[in-house]
């Protein structure tokens, strides 16, 4: 199938994807915050830079689009229906990176948690979770 916008057009849309700060990590950041939890944000020094890292409790949390890392049953993952060997590789390599990151910080002595994008939509449900994985 062949793209329905111009490469330019799609560069631009591409170029406004960003990687921190997004709605479901500012969620994330919120509510763990109202809970009493206080946190550190994107730690360049541990691997992969966690989102949100919790150093009294030794915990790194990354808050994962469904889409770009594979949450896999979720119906935000699928694969686009133009460049699909593009988009393959893609999504394999950061779903390798995920797993390097969270096995180097496992080997550090982090416990390491991901919430995923679709998981922010009930605040309810994200208010439990943090308590379980922070308290």
């Amino acid at each position: 199938m062949v793209d329905t916008v111009s490469p330019a057009r799609r560069s631009e849309i591409m170029s406004r994807i960003r990687g921190k700060g997004t709605k479901p990590e500012l969620l994330v950041r919120s509510v763990a915050h109202r809970l009493g939890f206080r946190f550190r944000l994107h730690q360049k020094k541990l691997p992969g830079s966690p989102d949100l890292v919790f150093p009294g409790r030794k915990t790194a949390l990354f808050v994962h689009g469904c889409f770009w890392h594979r949450h896999q049953g979720c119906r935000h993952c699928y694969v686009p229906k133009s460049n699909i060997l593009f988009w393959r590789e893609k999504f394999k390599k950061n779903v390798l990176r995920d797993q390097r990151a969270r096995t180097g910080l496992e080997e550090m002595g982090w416990r390491v948690s991901v919430i995923w994008e679709c998981e922010t939509a009930d605040s309810n449900r994200l208010r439990k979770k943090l308590k379980r994985l922070l308290g």
